[in-house]
């Protein structure tokens, strides 16, 4: 069971203080209207794309355009779901043709009115799968108008669906063109090699294959055909195991690895964990150099490169952007904590748990976000101790859909379709009307239920929602209650 959590407040969301100042906010003529700034475009997108999965997850599904808009902006550069994924239906290409041009309004409809949806959602929120304790939000992302609130702004245990605010954090710190770099240092004198790691926990053997293949070139070039090896984690600190200790939900986190640590051959769920990942990716470093023509001495062993040392040898993971997608669509926790280091470094802080939980916080306050009662305690969602309230949740979703901030839009593009990808793959039957329609981040730990992301309406309009429950005591009931809240937002209140 979920531990105990403070009974919600029905106070409205609309009354977040640091949100009437905000750049990203404009006030409308309502008490309820504090807007977010998000166009029609996204709308377009969720529609024809969204629905079908225009572009597929991994491979960013952010179109050119703003890519290189974010790109000249910044200049940077969970849980088990306890369900297999069936191979679902492919995606349908994109209707390009049917996609709204950035700022185009024509042709909406007006958003679906709150008493409608409260009508609707209230009697499923009450139904006792949904445990003792649970919360909601809705928003109208083009104009920022809170159409539903239930506990707005009550602490929550998340589970899994802190993965956006911790991509949001590092999409926004990085910007979504960010690579991470494996490289590997020779010594002054060519006698001594050191793969460095720098936090890219998809590096696999090909690109170690690689790496050993251009390191052999540059020594053989000097003559050198043996060496001692070194491997380098000194980029992480702090203790590499998650508080919940050994877990096949996540391998120890650190700054060198192969394939997450996996032993399975697997590339997402739960699995077997190596215990030393760093030392078997510089094993398995070691052979490869061997069989590039340049043998190793004797067993590698930790520590840096020595002053003097050249980079002879980089690989370069795939744009931040796809490693979010990648999180987000399967739960990823290895690339989220990844994520939440990457931030941390960006802003000078220690790359552990506490050093990436004072990064991304400070972050999201840098964007306006209301964080009052948060507290981030790591990127994956697999701490009892995180806490977000579904205002936070929701406003997140809807500042991703903002076109003045295409650097985020991985973070909607990576949500999985229900009835199509990642962990919503299996949980919308093609029947369902929310099927193709809602996009959202699941949550799942012992006793806690959640769901955010995003529907389109009978009308068109894109809704950003967050629906969080606690003191749950079956999950598969609580999933499809919650299934049902998020297909409802689909259905039109009118």
């Amino acid at each position: 069971m979920a531990e105990p959590v403070e009974r919600p407040s029905n106070e409205p969301l609309n009354r977040w203080d640091k949100w009437k100042d905000s750049k990203y906010v404009k006030r409308g003529n309502g008490p309820n209207d504090w807007r977010f700034v998000a166009g029609s475009a996204v709308l377009g997108l969720v529609v024809a794309a969204g629905a079908v999965l225009a572009a597929g997850p991994w491979d960013s599904g952010q179109r050119k355009a703003e890519q290189d808009r974010a790109v000249a902006r910044e200049r940077a550069g969970g849980a088990h779901h306890g369900r297999a994924e069936p191979t679902g239906p492919e995606p349908a290409p994109s209707a390009l043709a049917v996609l709204a041009p950035l700022g185009a309004t024509a042709g909406l409809t007006a958003p679906a009115g709150a008493s409608g949806l409260k009508a609707a959602l209230t009697p499923l929120l009450d139904a006792p799968a949904l445990g003792t304790v649970r919360t909601a939000v809705v928003v109208d992302t083009a104009t920022g108008e809170q159409l539903y609130a239930r506990g707005a702004a009550t602490p929550m245990t998340p589970a899994s669906t802190v993965k956006i605010a911790s991509t949001v954090a590092a999409l926004s710190a990085l910007g979504p063109g960010h690579r991470i770099a494996t490289t590997v240092r020779v010594s002054a004198d060519s006698r001594t090699v050191t793969l460095v790691g720098g936090g890219d926990p998809t590096l696999d053997k090909a690109a170690l294959r690689d790496l050993a293949a251009d390191t052999a070139h540059a020594l053989r070039d000097g003559g050198t055909r043996a060496v001692e090896l070194k491997y380098d984690t000194s980029r992480y600190s702090g203790p590499a195991l998650h508080p919940i200790g050994p877990n096949e939900n996540i391998a120890p986190v650190s700054a060198l690895m192969v394939d997450e640590g996996r032993l399975d051959g697997s590339d997402r769920g739960p699995a077997r964990r190596t215990d030393d990942p760093a030392g078997d990716a510089a094993r398995t470093f070691a052979d490869l150099l061997d069989e590039a023509g340049v043998a190793t001495r004797s067993a590698p062993s930790s520590g840096r490169a020595g002053s003097g040392s050249r980079t002879v040898a980089t690989h370069l993971s795939k744009p931040l952007s796809a490693l979010v997608e990648r999180a987000l669509t399967n739960s990823d926790n290895d690339i989220a904590e990844a994520l939440v280091r990457q931030t941390a470094l960006k802003a000078g802080r220690p790359a552990s748990f506490a050093g990436g939980k004072r990064a991304v916080t400070d972050r999201l306050k840098k964007l306006g976000l209301p964080l009052a009662g948060a507290n981030l305690a790591d990127g994956s969602g697999l701490n009892r101790g995180d806490k977000v309230t579904a205002g936070l949740l929701a406003a997140l979703v809807a500042l991703a859909a903002d076109p003045d901030h295409p650097e985020l839009r991985s973070a909607l593009t990576g949500l999985p379709v229900a009835g199509f990808t990642g962990t919503l793959g299996s949980r919308y039957p093609a029947t369902s009307r929310g099927t193709g329609l809602i996009r959202a981040k699941t949550g799942t730990l012992t006793g806690v239920n959640a769901l955010a992301g995003t529907a389109v309406d009978a009308q068109g309009r894109l809704l950003a929602f967050a629906f969080l429950a606690s003191g749950t005591t079956s999950p598969r009931e609580a999933e499809s209650s919650l299934d049902a809240l998020a297909t409802t937002l689909t259905k039109g209140t009118r």
